[in-house]
């Protein structure tokens, strides 16, 4: 489907091809460098460089012959609804184009749409309101140094860590990875090829994935991850204040659910935290929802504040979370 707005041509359709998604890829560095964060999350980043689920739909602007725009559209919750994401070049900004390109993923999604805007930019939230969006979901980014006190991990008797077995472990991970957050929108929905698409990535280190077992049994896990020195510069996953000195990341902390209460998730964050600043980094981040008030005290109470929040808004006004 294409449409034209002056100028401003706008292209919607299936998977990119290769040399689409490398202008896409390189709109979003000038984008992140711009402003500090990246606008695209790591789930769209990997279906630019892979290719994706088939079903999303990818939404071009194109203007005096240059990419200046970029959507994505996944269509693949049936209970939450289409999810998008978006970015402007900067070079093309204040010139109408991101509500032409909000209107092409409406077009495509309906009303129902939900829409995440990463770093909480004031343009952001003014480009939503216009559109008629509303805020109803946040995911806060925390941070902590690594060269302050860490804790000694803690475990129950019977529970040992050992760290992630490429080739072996992932069936068993991804079981306990859907239990553990069943009632998660995105990381428990997870499948085979989205692991898969992970252990390809430049950052994947399995001597950072601690896996915690009873019985031979995986009952929790603390997947590590380190920004800066690999593909994904420090500003692909959340706002960078030190340039690019590598730094860590809380990935997924997971725990089965007949484990919790017994201080596991708490025990393995302090695992990966003392595995992180092993490594010479000094600073660590992690992702948690907003409502999320369990979590969040258990991560204040390791030393943990908020940085920043990424923001879903909808058009509906429903609960998004």
């Amino acid at each position: 489907m294409q449409s034209d707005d002056g100028s401003a041509r706008v292209s919607v359709g299936g998977p990119l091809s290769a040399a689409e998604a490398q202008d896409a890829l390189a709109l979003v560095r000038r984008a992140a460098e711009e402003d500090g964060v990246s606008p695209l999350s790591e789930h769209v980043l990997l279906h630019l460089r892979y290719g994706g689920d088939p079903r999303a739909r990818n939404v071009l602007v194109w203007r005096n012959g240059q990419l200046a725009g970029y959507g994505h559209l996944d269509p693949t919750d049936p209970v939450e609804g289409p999810a998008a994401e978006m970015v402007i070049d900067p070079a093309f900004r204040r010139h109408g184009l991101g509500l032409a390109l909000g209107e092409a993923l409406l077009a495509e999604a309906g009303d129902g749409m939900r829409l995440w805007a990463h770093g909480e930019l004031p343009a952001a939230a003014r480009l939503a309101a216009a559109a008629g969006f509303h805020r109803v979901r946040a995911l806060w980014q925390m941070r902590r140094s690594l060269q302050t006190r860490i804790g000694r991990p803690q475990l129950a008797d019977g529970v040992g860590i050992r760290t992630f077995v490429p080739g072996r472990d992932e069936d068993a991970w991804l079981a306990l990875n859907h239990r553990a957050f069943a009632h998660h929108p995105e990381q428990g929905a997870w499948t085979r090829a989205d692991l898969d698409r992970r252990e390809r990535e430049p950052w994947f280190d399995p001597d950072g994935f601690f896996l915690a077992e009873r019985d031979g049994r995986l009952v929790g896990f603390h997947w590590t991850k380190i920004h800066g020195g690999h593909a994904d510069g420090p500003a692909e996953h959340g706002r960078s204040n030190h340039g690019h000195e590598p730094f860590g990341e809380v990935y997924v902390v997971g725990v089965d659910p007949g484990e919790r209460g017994t201080g596991l998730g708490r025990a393995l964050t302090l695992v990966g935290l003392r595995y992180l600043r092993s490594r010479g980094l000094a600073q660590v981040m992690l992702y948690v929802d907003e409502t999320n008030s369990a979590a969040i005290g258990l991560y204040e109470s390791l030393g943990f504040t908020h940085w920043d929040s990424d923001v879903m808004y909808s058009r509906d006004g429903g609960s998004g979370s």
